[in-house]
Formats: structure tokens, C-alpha cells, sequence
């Protein structure tokens, strides 16, 4: 079967959609991977061998400026208009899109030459570009249960698959605790600062001071979170940049960080206790973080209430009782088969 997958934007797009290129590859389908110039070298990368890559030309519409705005409009027209062009002589049995504006055009050409059209969404609040395909899909693939934002006249079956992950993490899953009072904070963008002023802040406020902390903050905040953590005597490991994400969860008791619905599938396939702190800027990220919270692994926590008070009694409460670190952990754990699922509904 050939079967054609649409990416593009983000590695938080590109990831999955790789992972279940491989498995399709693995089955012995033919696969074809579009994805925008921003990410191409990515998919080159971390494409299975035998895969096809094609290049659009596309990029989001969401600029303020209306020159940028249409300017990106006309992009996506163009690939459109050529992918419809190509898609007549040389037709795939299956499109797959994972979401984001790269995927429009791909899903435009296959709902013209009546191709079954499967549409991943990675949050659990629909995006943009992927509330404007609906119109033109088959099944919608979920990471969550339930996701904020789905069309109610839309005619495509809603089939909740889960998110594709790296297999270390999958690897990692059900790894207990270490119960040795380890913190993990994930920052590293502009967009986290919050995290740089308040945990610290939080920290200082405590007498527990057994809490060893690893700290992902953007390079700039290196050497100004080190000197604050080493001249306060608290433990820490301040990093730029974390390589083994999945050995650092599986290593910490409680995350704290932002709830991109990469982060948050990665620590539900794990099974840790975090709190999250959405970007108040991006209902996507709000969304994940409260069906994170109904698990009952962690708190989802509006930015406002994220004050260094706060959290200091909540990890006071947390590390004074590992038990309920433990129960966190095992509420919050998924199992993962999303890869699986996923290719699965796409070739039956």
C-alpha cells in the first residue's frame, strides 16, 4: 500500500509522524513523507530508510502582520494546487496528516482525488489548521481521550489512538520512583521564565533541603540559576539542555513544566507526578495539562496561582509524604500503543 504522510512545523508534528513511518515501513508499505522546509532536514534524519521525502512550501497564518498573513495563505495554495497536480498521476492509497499548516494542502489534494484522509491531533484542544481540514477527513486520530473543539457537524469517525513517543520512553514505562527526593524542572524557552523566578524563589522558602533539583533553563539563565541554587546550599544540576529526556523523568520523584502534549504523553507513557503550569497564551497547552490533572497524577496550574507561596507548601506537602508521590505516579501512568493503533486504523 502506498501511503503518503504530511508533516511539518514542529518536532512536536514531525516525531510522531516519523514513528509511525517507520512501523509503516517495517509492514513493507511504501511511504511517502511532505513536510515544509523549516523541518525538512529533521524528517531527513529521522526517516526509516526507504521513505520518500517531498518538499511544500507552507508556514502558519497566525503572523499579525496581513502582508505575512497572506503571503503564507498563497504558499499553501501553491502546494495545494501542485499536490493535486501530482496526486493525478501518481495517486496514494492512504494520507495520513499530523497536523499543523504543513498538512492543509496534502489533505486538500487527497479529498479532491477522493483519497481516505486520517488526521492526527496531537492536543487536547483541536488546532487551527486542524479544525479547517476536518471538512475533508475520514478519522480523526486523538492523543487524548477527549478533545476540546471538534467540529459537531463534522461527518469523520473520532478514534482515540494516543500519541506516538520515542521508544526510550516507551522502554522507561512503569519505572518506579526513586524516592530520593529528586525534583525535575523543565524550561529551556523564552515562554518558561515563569519556571526560572518562581521555583527557585519556592525552594528558597522551604526547610526541606534534601531536594536535589535538575533545572532545563535557557543558556543565558545557566550561570545565574547556578550561583543562586550553590549560594543557598540548595542541590542542583542546572542544565541548557537535557539529551536524555527519558532517563532524566524516569530519575526525578515530581516534574515541573509547561504541558505541550508531547511533554505530557511523555509523562503519562513514564508514569510520573508533575505539576503544570500552561502557557497562558495557548488554550492547546491548558487543555493538556486539566486531562493530565483527571488522572490524578498532578495539578494543571493556571499561571496566576503558580507563586513561589504556592508552590512551597504544595512540595512541602508533596516530599514530606513520598506515598502520595507514589500514587501520582501510578495514576498518571497510560500504556502506550499509539504507533500500533495508529497504523492499524490507517491500513484496515
Amino acid at each position: 500500500m502506498k501511503i503518503w504522510i504530511a508533516t511539518g512545523g514542529t518536532g512536536g508534528h514531525v516525531f510522531p509522524a516519523l514513528s509511525v513511518a517507520t512501523e509503516l515501513v517495517q509492514r513493507g508499505h511504501c511511504v511517502i513523507i511532505s513536510t515544509d522546509g523549516r523541518v525538512k532536514q529533521m524528517v531527513r534524519d529521522g526517516a526509516p530508510e526507504g521513505a520518500k521525502i517531498v518538499s511544500v512550501w507552507a508556514s502558519g497564518v497566525g503572523a499579525k502582520s496581513r502582508i505575512k498573513q497572506v503571503t503564507a495563505l498563497s504558499k499553501i495554495a501553491v502546494s495545494a494546487a501542485w499536490l493535486s497536480f501530482r496526486f493525478m498521476f501518481s495517486r496514494p492509497d492512504r494520507l495520513v496528516a499530523f497536523g499543523g499548516y504543513a498538512s492543509v494542502p496534502a489533505v486538500f489534494a487527497a479529498h479532491l482525488w477522493k483519497i481516505p484522509t486520517y488526521l492526527h491531533e496531537q492536543n487536547a484542544a483541536i488546532g487551527r489548521a486542524n479544525k479547517f481540514t476536518m471538512r475533508w477527513v475520514k478519522t480523526l486520530m486523538t492523543s487524548f481521550p477527549s478533545v476540546d473543539g471538534i467540529p459537531s457537524n463534522t461527518s469523520a469517525k473520532v478514534v482515540y489512538t494516543g500519541l506516538p513517543v520515542r521508544q526510550d520512553f516507551l522502554t522507561a514505562a512503569g519505572a518506579p520512583i526513586p524516592n530520593a527526593s529528586k525534583l525535575l524542572v523543565t524550561g529551556g524557552s523564552l515562554g518558561a521564565q515563569i519556571l526560572d523566578d518562581v521555583v527557585p524563589a519556592a525552594l528558597l522558602q522551604m526547610k526541606n533541603k534534601k531536594i536535589f533539583v535538575t533545572h532545563q533553563t535557557r543558556p543565558e539563565n545557566v550561570a545565574r540559576l547556578q550561583k543562586l541554587y550553590a549560594d543557598n546550599k540548595i542541590r542542583a544540576n542546572v542544565l541548557s539542555f537535557i539529551h536524555d529526556m527519558a532517563g532524566a523523568i524516569v530519575d526525578a520523584d515530581l516534574i515541573i513544566g509547561r504541558s505541550g502534549a508531547s511533554t505530557v504523553v511523555e509523562l503519562e507513557t513514564i508514569g510520573r507526578g508533575a505539576i503544570l503550569v500552561p502557557l497562558n497564551i495557548n488554550p492547546d497547552q491548558a487543555a493538556n495539562a486539566n486531562s493530565y490533572a483527571k488522572l490524578g497524577g498532578g495539578f494543571a496550574v493556571p499561571q496566576e496561582k503558580f507563586t513561589p507561596k504556592w508552590l512551597a507548601a504544595t512540595l512541602t506537602e508533596l516530599f514530606d509524604n513520598p506515598s502520595r508521590l507514589e500514587k501520582m505516579a501510578k495514576k498518571s501512568l497510560v500504556k502506550n500503543e499509539a504507533v500500533k493503533i495508529i497504523c492499524d486504523e490507517i491500513t484496515k
